[in-house]
Parts: C-alpha cells; sequence; structure tokens
C-alpha cells in the first residue's frame, strides 16, 4: 500500500493562525507522527510526503507529486478556522465522487476512527472541491483537524500527546480501510529521544581544508539515481552520480555543486529545497592541505604529555588514563589530546586502561580503546548467542571520530545485552532503539546489522557535534535531521534526550563501559 501525506500549507504560506499557533507546524506535525507509527506498526506499507520540513509547496506539486508516485490514497492533513466560537473536527472528499465510492467507503472508517481520539466535536463527513482531493488520482480525503482560532481546540493541538492520539487515529482508519496486517510486537515498553535546546562550539582541524557538498538524493537503484539527474536536467540544474559503498552494495548519490564554505552549501540547499526536492542534503569531505601532524611525548603549547607519576594524566577530552592510545581520523579533529605512546593508532592494547574521572565531562568524541575481540567477549559472557558487531563499532567509531567501545556499551544498554527483551525486534538490526517510543512503536529498521551500526554512530554524531557529516557512508539514520545538532556533547548529556526521561541514562552506559574496561584489562 503506498500513502501519500500532505501536511497543509508550509513555508512561506503559515496557513491558518490563532493562539500563538501556525497552521503549517501543526499540520506538520501530526502528519510525521503517521508516517512514523505506520511504517513502525504495519506491513508492505510505503510513505510519501509533500513535505517534510517547512518548506513550500504548490498545490499542483501536492497532487502531482502523489499522481506520478501512483500512490493508492491521498491523505491531507489541515486545520480550520472561522469565528472563534467554531470548534470541531471534520474532513472531506471530492464532491465529485459518488457516495459508492473507494474516496467515501475510505472517509466512513477514518471518521469514525479519528472521532474515537481526538477530543474533538464531530462536525461530521463532507464534500468540496479543493484541489489536492479534486486533482489527485487517487481515493483522497482532507481532514480539518480543530480550529486554530478556537480557545479549545487550540490549547489541545499544543499538547504533542494530542497530536499523537490524533495520528493514532487516522492510522487506524487507514489500517481498516486497506486490511493493513500489524507487524510482531514486543509488550516491554521503550522510551525516546526528545531534543533539547543547548548548542557545542564547532571544532577545526589543523592541515585540512573542508568541502561541503549538497546532494539531491542517496540511492541504492543507479535507475532511481539516474531519473532524479534527468529531472533536476530539466529545471537547469546540473548534477552528476557519486557512488560509494556500505554493506557490500553500491549507493548512488545525486550531486549537486561543492563549495569551501557552509554558508554557501547552505545557501544552495535551500534553493534545491525551493524547487521542490526535500531530501537534499549536506554533507562534507576534509582534503588534506599539509602533512599531518604526529604527536609526540615531548610537550607542546597544544597538548600536555603524559607524566611517569602514578597520577592519571587528562587529555581535552576529559578522559583520564593510564596509557590511552590516539585514535586518528581525516574527519574529526584529535588536536590537544594526550598519548603515552603516540606510535600507536590501534586499540588493542589491554593495556590501555580508561578511568571515567567525570561522567558529566566525558565526551561522545574521541578514541576507541578495546578491540573488536574485547567488545565480542564481553558481551558473550552473558548472551553467547551476541552477533559479532564489535568490528562495525570499531570502524564506525574511528570514522566519526566518536568512542566506539562506549557506542557498543549503549548498545548492550539499549538490547538488554543483544537479547531484545523490549519493544524492538532483532530483525531491525536497530541497537540504540532510534525512533522507538515505547507501546506498539517499535523505532526504526535497518536492512542488516552494519546498516544499523552506521546509523547508531551517526545518530551520535548528530548530537555531538554541529559539523557536517563526512560522506564516505550514505546517511541511514532517518532521524538525523530531528536532532538538535550539538546538543549533547557528553554521554551525560543525552539524559532526557535520547531517551525520556533518562535521568540517568548517560551515567548507566558508562557504568556498562567501565565493565567492559575492567573485563578487558
Amino acid at each position: 500500500m503506498k500513502l501519500f501525506i500532505d501536511p497543509g500549507h508550509g513555508g512561506d504560506d503559515p496557513g491558518a493562525q490563532g493562539n500563538g499557533l501556525d497552521e503549517k507546524d501543526i499540520t506538520l506535525a501530526i502528519a510525521l507522527k503517521i508516517r512514523k507509527i505506520i511504517l513502525n506498526d504495519y506491513e508492505n506499507v510505503q510513505v510519501k510526503m509533500s513535505r517534510t520540513s517547512d518548506v513550500t509547496r504548490s498545490l499542483a506539486q501536492r497532487s502531482s507529486a502523489a499522481n506520478a508516485w501512483d500512490a493508492d490514497f491521498f491523505l491531507a492533513i489541515h486545520i480550520n478556522s472561522a469565528d472563534s466560537s467554531a470548534q470541531g473536527y471534520e474532513d472531506f472528499i471530492y464532491n465529485g465522487v459518488s457516495n459508492s465510492s473507494k474516496a467515501a467507503k475510505y472517509q466512513d472508517i477514518i471518521h469514525a476512527e479519528v472521532i474515537k481520539v481526538n477530543q474533538l466535536k464531530d462536525r461530521g463527513q463532507k464534500k468540496a472541491n479543493f484541489h489536492v482531493i479534486r486533482e489527485t488520482n487517487m481515493p483522497s480525503l482532507l481532514t480539518e483537524n480543530g480550529f486554530i482560532n478556537n480557545k479549545h481546540d487550540a490549547e489541545l493541538m499544543k499538547n504533542a500527546a494530542w497530536q499523537q492520539k490524533v495520528a493514532q487515529g487516522h492510522v487506524n482508519g487507514i489500517a481498516k480501510s486497506f486490511g493493513l496486517k500489524r507487524k510482531a510486537t514486543k509488550e516491554t515498553p521503550k522510551t525516546t529521544t526528545a531534543p533539547k535546546t543547548s548548542t557545542t562550539p564547532k571544532t577545526t582541524q589543523s592541515g585540512t581544508k573542508t568541502v561541503y557538498t549538497v546532494y539531491v538524493g542517496s540511492y541504492k537503484s543507479k535507475e532511481n539515481a539516474q531519473d532524479r539527474v534527468t529531472e533536476l536536467k530539466k529545471k537547469n540544474i546540473k548534477s552528476s552520480i557519486i557512488t560509494t559503498k556500505i554493506s557490500g552494495a553500491t549507493w548512488y548519490r545525486v550531486k549537486v555543486a561543492t563549495y569551501t564554505t557552509n554558508a554557501n552549501a547552505e545557501k544552495r540547499l535551500k534553493e534545491i529545497e525551493k524547487a521542490g526536492y526535500d531530501d537534499a542534503f549536506i554533507i562534507t569531505e576534509k582534503t588534506s592541505t599539509a602533512p599531518p601532524k604526529t604527536e609526540t611525548t615531548k610537550p607542546t603549547s597544544t597538548s600536555k604529555p603524559a607524566t611517569n607519576t602514578n597520577k592519571p594524566t587528562t587529555s581535552a577530552s576529559k578522559l583520564t588514563t593510564a596509557k590511552p592510545a590516539t585514535s586518528t581520523n581525516s574527519n574529526t579533529s584529535t588536536k590537544g589530546s594526550t598519548t603515552a605512546n603516540p606510535s600507536k593508532t590501534t586499540n588493542n592494547s589491554t593495556n590501555q586502561i580508561p578511568i571515567i574521572a567525570a561522567p558529566g565531562n566525558f565526551t561522545i568524541l574521541g578514541p576507541t580503546f578495546l578491540s573488536p575481540e574485547q567488545m565480542n567477549q564481553f558481551v558473550k559472557k552473558v548472551n553467547p548467542k551476541a552477533p559479532e558487531l564489535g568490528e562495525f563499532y570499531q570502524t564506525f567509531g574511528k570514522y566519526y571520530g566518536i568512542r566506539g567501545d562506549v557506542a557498543f556499551a549503549q548498545a548492550i544498554h539499549e538490547t538488554d545485552y543483544f537479547r531484545f527483551t523490549g519493544v524492538v525486534n532483532p530483525e531491525q538490526n536497530n541497537y540504540a532503539g532510534i525512533g522507538a517510543t515505547g507501546g506498539d512503536t517499535r523505532g526504526a529498521s535497518f536492512d542488516n546489522a552494519e546498516e544499523g551500526v552506521l546509523a547508531q554512530l551517526q545518530h551520535l554524531f548528530a548530537y555531538a557535534t554541529t559539523k557536517p557529516l563526512p560522506n564516505k557512508y550514505p546517511l541511514v539514520d532517518h532521524r538525523f535531521q530531528l536532532v538538535d545538532r550539538g546538543s549533547a556533547p557528553t554521554w551525560t548529556a543525552l539524559n532526557g534526550k535520547w531517551a525520556v526521561p533518562g535521568t540517568t541514562y548517560g551515567q548507566s552506559i558508562l557504568s556498562l563501559y567501565e565493565k567492559m574496561i575492567h573485563a578487558g584489562s
């Protein structure tokens, strides 16, 4: 089943306004929740949206996109407006269809399901000559979810829990209408990410030059990428196809332009989005402008060497160690780290024993100390059937400059030693509970184990830094853009963000990590 969701208004068009709210924001919030619920909970469903962010879309763009995709059902989400006394929910099908049409049948079912949960007055099922339900080729429905200038309705709209109920009502109706089959679920509840606002400064890397590349889509099918190039050419946008490998498969990304400043890349990205492409994104590539510097134990002005005493030394990343090893990464700065043996760039020495002196300062970015074998052996002591994922955590950790072994501890915490006793199933390859919100909402699914680990490290990168994501691997974390970038540079800063309420989430991860360190020392 192919579902096309159209969040009303957006960008330059705020839609109805009242009680401090804009219609475009409420419609998008509900639509995104509908997409998330139906993809997580039901089998054989594809979802496409007219917009996934605050961008402008014309009515013709919305209906044409649905028709071109050959959707099975078109759902437009709107908020009503009238005088302040008007309130309630109503929905519309095109006035040119009969009462025995599929659209009318689906309206009957969806209307009943939404009214069950939305706490709004029932204004009935109606017909109208609205563009999006008239010009779409498939059965279409437009829902008006309350009146924004009515105090009662507006107060509900401000509540994320109400938005979730409304989204669930729509999904329940769609599932009944199309006879969708639910995915298998487990009962243990799971918490979810709730980004909060704060920032962390960007870091720079000596001896490199950063370039910012704008892409418009990443595909597993070369034909799809070629179609995108052809489509862009018709709009006088030059592009080319760049290939990369992940999980042994070739991915095809459509490149538009490369810039030396992020500002220029962002400007171009906005132009691409206005042209109708909300799947455009920016990734970075760092090229060397000078021979890389090798750290020594000799004191310098930017790094403090390890001493010969028994006291622990402290690196710029707030990690205290007895003998730390460096982990270089062409995309992440390692300037200022402390080493006792700078010639070592591997991380399998059991003599390198990190000591977490201050959990609140223990950063997500940093070197990986444990080897893949040490990680795998640790988890197999509890779960002999655990998958051997250590290599992925080391590889992706090194590339993104993230502590891969701590990320492994996070996965242990999330999956109960890969026994998956919570809401997420093993088949999802979702080792960090990305997108899982509890109940029947199981979160994201990934094609294989490698992609699941990659998504976790990309999600951590989003929280840890405001830097653009390096471009060696495709973006597989579908929630990357939802993160308040750089808002959690430390593991404990993930409290209340990666998990809610999660007041000790980061501490639990670090506690597991310390057990891993001692087991491997």
